[in-house]
């Protein structure tokens, strides 16, 4: 089976981005934002969703609460097998287009949130090094990137009972790669990393920072005590001082990332470098450094559009802009859906999860507004779409204009850009009154709230997609212009009067 993990390093650089920037090989880029941080006050997780090839699709799927059959199991394609709990909860997922069909490698389900408004996004991958494979092998039927949200989601009530499910799964069924997850509620958001078959190692988001992450393992400076904020892999630190895997083992200052992942490599540095950058302009900050600051205070509170900022940049106007092999940006070509999900504790139970969704590379495409907690139905662009272009998917619909803008960057994508900017101002500058309006609404009507926040959701995706058919009519109508000859005007007059 091929592997599909989204978001390693390993693979040879391409060469073909939207908007003449430089793509590179699989890779996923993260922020997390914790409460205090955020414009709004809500806890915010989000994440790019990088693919190995251009062209890939995505389902947006609602699973209902449900109890289980006599002895269910959930079962995935890498031979992962886990008893299913006696009651599964609702929730969403995003899946592969082909995730529950034989011919696909697996759910893949990526991100979701349930009925308790518990998110996860899963995940950045990230390579493991060598002296941590050999010290704890992975294990190929255990806990990989396409089970984690469909195992977790239907159980966790809480992040950190999340957190702790899936401490307790790597334990009993060992894990079969590197991976860093998000996982947050109404209160908090954690980041757990994964590094060897049985070691992993979650932190929680202070309430008044954020986290940037690529593809390295990211955890250092860990106070391996501090159990309101730490959950760890029973044994950590004699694991890794027995084997060597850090000269000296601190404690209260571990170094997770360098004891069981790979620091420095500049496919990872350059885009923590950027985030942090864009987020703290002020901070000065040497590029390519082995290591960067783990949890930072931002300079201004973050809102959704600075979110989406740091998922969409590339090095324009920053240090790394003349550096020759600073090829990775954010966002690039193979990026197949971005979301930001924010969970507001001001908004009722069933509107508190509101996700910024775009299909495709986000550099392209417009993040929409969906409450997931209300929603009852999937718009038809969500529930179909292949790895083959048609006329229905969102996906497609925005895919191709970030292809035709790449027939000409210079003209094109200057219009793409201003069409994108211009949508999205519409949507952030309305969506507190929507909230409002809905908070209000709710007080009194619950179930007219909850309806029309799914009748506003799927509107919005259907208004998104149109929109983004409307500017490839002009694209196309545009580009077959260019095929016209150039004519003298007495040999216009004379085709003319032909």
């Amino acid at each position: 089976m091929m592997s599909h993990t989204r978001c390693l390093s390993a693979i040879s650089f391409a060469v073909l981005t939207l908007l003449a920037a430089a793509d590179a090989a699989q890779a996923c880029s993260s922020l997390l934002v914790g409460n205090k941080a955020s414009a709004d006050g809500s806890v915010i997780i989000a994440r790019n969703e990088d693919y190995y090839i251009n062209n890939w699709n995505k389902r947006l799927v609602l699973h209902a609460a449900r109890n289980a059959e006599k002895d269910e199991v959930l079962s995935f394609k890498n031979g992962l097998k886990v008893p299913a709990p006696a009651h599964l909860l609702r929730y969403s997922g995003l899946m592969d287009w082909n995730g529950d069909t034989p011919s696909g490698d697996g759910l893949y389900e990526e991100r979701g949130v349930n009925e308790h408004n518990v998110a996860v996004s899963a995940s950045n991958s990230a390579e493991v090094n060598e002296r941590a494979k050999k010290a704890d092998p992975l294990i190929d039927s255990g806990v990989i990137e396409a089970a984690i949200p469909s195992l977790l989601l239907p159980q966790a009530r809480t992040a950190r009972e999340a957190v702790s499910l899936l401490a307790s799964y790597i334990d009993r069924y060992g894990a079969g790669e590197g991976n860093g997850v998000l996982i947050a509620d109404l209160q908090e958001a954690w980041y757990m990393e994964i590094g060897s078959g049985h070691h992993y190692l979650a932190y929680r988001v202070p309430q008044d920072s954020y986290i940037m992450v690529a593809n390295g393992l990211r955890l250092h400076d860990i106070d391996l005590d501090d159990t309101a904020n730490v959950i760890a892999s029973p044994g950590l630190a004699d694991f890794v001082s027995k084997h060597g895997l850090l000269d000296k083992v601190d404690r209260h200052r571990f170094n997770f990332a360098k004891a069981f992942g790979v620091i420095g490599d500049r496919y990872n540095v350059d885009r923590e470098w950027l985030g942090q950058h864009l987020l703290n302009p002020a901070l000065t900050q040497k590029i390519r450094q082995q290591q960067y600051p783990l949890a930072i205070k931002p300079e201004k509170a973050i809102s959704v559009s600075d979110v989406a900022r740091v998922l969409r940049a590339r090095f324009d106007g920053t240090a790394l802009a003349t550096v020759k092999d600073a090829d990775r940006p954010m966002g690039v070509d193979r990026t197949i859906e971005t979301h930001i999900i924010q969970l507001r504790a001001d908004m009722p139970a069933e509107l508190a999860a509101l996700t910024w969704q775009s299909f495709g590379s986000p550099a392209g495409a417009l993040l929409l507004p969906l409450y997931e907690g209300a929603l009852k139905d999937v718009p038809q662009p969500l529930r179909q779409g292949s790895a083959t272009y048609d006329t229905v998917s969102a996906y497609w619909a925005f895919r191709a204009n970030a292809t035709l803008a790449q027939t000409q960057p210079a003209k094109y994508g200057p219009l793409l850009k201003t069409w994108q900017g211009k949508q999205e101002a519409r949507l952030t500058t309305q969506q507190p009154a929507v909230d409002a309006m809905l908070r209000s609404l709710h007080a009194t009507a619950p179930d007219a709230a909850l309806a029309f926040a799914n009748q506003w959701s799927n509107g919005m995706m259907l208004w998104g997609v149109q929109a983004a058919r409307d500017l490839n009519a002009t694209l196309l109508t545009d580009i077959t212009k260019s095929t016209e000859k150039k004519y003298s005007p007495a040999e216009l007059e004379k085709i003319k009067a032909l």
